[in-house]
């Protein structure tokens, strides 16, 4: 464990230690600190998914949202047959209202929505825009039946990534630019198979963190709860982290051939579920599901009874200042 030592116990000590690239908490959110910590849209969903997103007090009264002091659930709808007239499924879509620069974001889930005709996604998207402008982080997403995690990046032009790179995944896309090729980015597909839906939650779920920063990109890992090797410090969510410390990245978005300040701002956060849509209806036709994407999303409520999240905790971190006035000691020197 790290401790933060303030300056009256540093003069006591003789032997300085210098601190590696370290980040320190800047905010965690628990229970019902995403009512009050982000913003719940109710716009048409932009990647014209056959949904519905509702605001908090909706969501509330129909049983789509809870909160106690450790857990957080959002859910689709899994009552109700839905109108052909109506705009889609009831969902959730939330935005936190605070945005954030170079930092490390840290998630422990339990469960993650899955299952035919659903589209998840947890990302970060530039408080400024207009997107892509600023660019937009995916940090878990995928539709229908995957098992796999994709992450990725939209930005404006020029842009791209090498095809190898030094992450454990496998490289999908390697051109970022939204405007190419329908906005498909630049994605890496998660080597391990528990790392996104019914895998993900048998597993009990896991955490997944996300390093950007001038230094190094951008930078993707994920741990299954069922690992032996999830670093301390991430099971823990300790005050300081050492991205140093937390191994082989799942994905790797390295600033070289895509320069950090030109793209990238301040990123809000957002979580959200939509069914169907640009993405997600695409390959409905692989579940080997007949009558078509939209029709299976109004008349059958009870397919989307694993569509929710539950969060255990989101924390962010921001780069450790220089004008810190503390050193950080390893616990074993303390």
């Amino acid at each position: 464990m790290y401790a933060i030592m303030g300056l009256s116990v540093l003069l006591a000590l003789a032997t300085p230690f210098v601190r590696a690239a370290l980040f320190i908490n800047k905010k965690t959110y628990m229970g019902p600190d995403f009512f009050q910590d982000f913003t719940w849209q109710t716009a048409d969903d932009p990647t014209h998914g056959r949904v519905n997103f509702v605001d908090l007090q909706t969501a509330l009264v129909k049983n789509l949202t809870a909160a106690s002091p450790n857990k957080f659930v959002m859910r689709v709808d899994s009552t109700t047959v839905v109108s052909n007239d109506a705009r889609g499924r009831d969902s959730i879509r939330i935005i936190s209202n605070d945005a954030y620069d170079d930092a490390i974001i840290l998630i422990d889930l339990s469960h993650m929505p899955f299952g035919a005709a659903t589209w998840p996604a947890f990302w970060t998207l530039s408080g400024e825009g207009p997107w892509p402008n600023g660019a937009e982080i995916d940090i878990i997403e995928g539709v229908n039946y995957d098992t796999q995690n994709l992450a990725s990046l939209h930005t404006t032009s020029s842009c791209s990534m090498a095809e190898q790179r030094p992450q454990s995944g496998f490289t999908v896309s390697t051109n970022c630019d939204a405007a190419v090729n329908w906005n498909q980015g630049c994605g890496t597909r998660f080597a391990k198979a528990n790392s996104y839906g019914a895998g993900f939650n048998s597993a009990g779920g896991g955490w997944f963190a996300m390093e950007r920063s001038r230094e190094d990109g951008v930078k993707v890992w994920f741990w299954s709860r069922l690992e032996d090797d999830v670093p301390r410090n991430i099971r823990d969510a300790d005050a300081l982290l050492d991205p140093s410390s937390f191994g082989m990245p799942s994905a790797t978005f390295p600033k070289d051939t895509c320069d950090y300040d030109t793209h990238f701002n301040a990123h809000k956060m957002i979580f959200d579920t939509t069914l169907c849509g640009d993405w997600a209806g695409s390959e409905f036709n692989s579940t080997g599901i007949l009558g078509g994407c939209d029709k299976y999303v109004d008349n059958t409520p009870d397919a989307f009874r694993e569509a929710y999240w539950e969060v255990n905790s989101l924390h962010v971190y921001s780069p450790l200042p220089d004008n810190f006035s503390g050193i950080v000691f390893p616990e074993n020197i303390l």
